[in-house]
């Protein structure tokens, strides 16, 4: 499999990469990250081995890194035009402005036209809210995300970190009012964040958006980097720099990303990409490099094929506490199915059901 291997994303007609190139790295304004040069380069190898989905948000670094992006493809149309570019809206980068961020029509209308002066295009293939705004209503933003794709400005919208309640309100809302439907849900998702699977998976499954994960290497904790000599502690790394816990549940994930991959003979993130890579209901998977060597390391995850022993063995490992959704959803199978295979299904019978086939009343 290669970059150039495209896939839906949801039931939209666009067609991504099945890693895209996430650019929260570009610019070093923060502190850390890739300079203008190198994060240039890191385009320029992501384009060269087929990929066409570049992921990035108008705060990441104040800005900086649409610039840097629009610097690079600014300069060639045919080859803007052959990417599928997104950003976000949301993040505000105004001190002392209340209407800088969130997803108002002002804040939205604002945003939009600054991204399109820094990536230097006219257009934005998928354009995500970043985060929600608990102060807007969400048919105000939906309005103003339908004026820019009939504007032309947009061509896909999508929504990142977003609960479910409110996705569906605002899918369901568009339909109903003929707007343009979501295509796209962006989440954090990795074996160490596994929540998302209880209802904003399925969900994004059921209403057809394709959902794009961030943070797949669970900001570095699965990278290879970590393990129970080190316990957890490598110096100049992000992980020990936020404080990330490791504990016994995290290295037991580590010590099978690592034999997986001995047998593989890959690396752990390769293992753990992968097996990301292999879930239902995702589209693409947003990897972040600060060196060209990073991001050739990552895309080769997309040579490995994980077994079902693998996969199981990962499962079992990192499967979070169920929730009440979960445990109803499998109480509901055993009092619907009642004993029988269905789909491939196998479902106990139910506590309280009769002894045999006649009702007893």
């Amino acid at each position: 499999m290669s970059l150039s291997s495209y896939v839906s994303l949801g039931r939209s007609g666009l067609r991504v990469s099945p890693f895209a190139l996430g650019t929260m790295t570009f610019g070093e304004d923060w502190g850390w990250g890739a300079n203008a040069e190198t994060a240039q380069a890191i385009l320029a190898r992501y384009i060269e081995l087929g990929g066409n989905f570049i992921d990035t948000a108008n705060g990441y670094t104040f800005g900086h890194a649409e610039q840097i992006i629009g610097d690079y493809i600014g300069r060639d149309r045919a080859l803007r035009d052959r990417l599928v570019l997104a950003t976000k809206f949301g993040m505000n980068i105004y001190t002392g402005d209340p209407n800088g961020g969130g997803a108002s029509a002002k804040s939205i209308m604002r945003a939009c036209e600054q991204s399109l002066r820094r990536l230097q295009t006219d257009y934005i293939d998928l354009y995500w809210m970043h985060v929600p705004d608990r102060l807007t209503p969400i048919e105000e933003t939906l309005r103003a995300l339908e004026n820019l794709v009939s504007s032309g400005k947009v061509r896909y919208i999508g929504f990142s970190d977003t609960p479910g309640w409110k996705v569906a309100q605002a899918q369901t809302i568009a339909a109903l009012r003929g707007w343009t439907p979501l295509a796209g849900l962006q989440l954090e998702y990795s074996l160490l964040e596994r929540t998302v699977e209880a209802e904003l998976m399925p969900m994004a499954q059921e209403l057809g958006m394709g959902v794009v994960v961030w943070s797949p290497l669970a900001n570095g904790m699965l990278s290879g980097k970590y393990n129970r000599a080190n316990a957890g502690q490598v110096e100049g790394s992000r992980a020990t720099a936020f404080g990330l816990p490791f504990g016994e549940h995290e290295f037991a994930i580590i010590d099978a990303l690592s034999g997986i991959a001995h047998s593989h003979e890959t690396t752990v993130a390769a293992i753990a990409l992968a097996w990301v890579r292999s879930r239902a209901g995702v589209s693409s998977t947003l990897l972040g490099a600060r060196t060209v060597a990073h991001l050739d390391v990552n895309i080769k995850a997309l040579d490995v094929k994980l077994s079902a022993e693998d996969i199981a063995w990962l499962d079992a490992l990192s499967t979070p506490p169920m929730s009440f959704v979960t445990k109803l959803a499998g109480l509901a199978d055993s009092v619907i199915n009642h004993s029988m295979t269905v789909n491939g299904q196998a479902t106990p019978a139910w506590w309280g059901a009769p002894p045999n086939d006649a009702a007893r009343y």
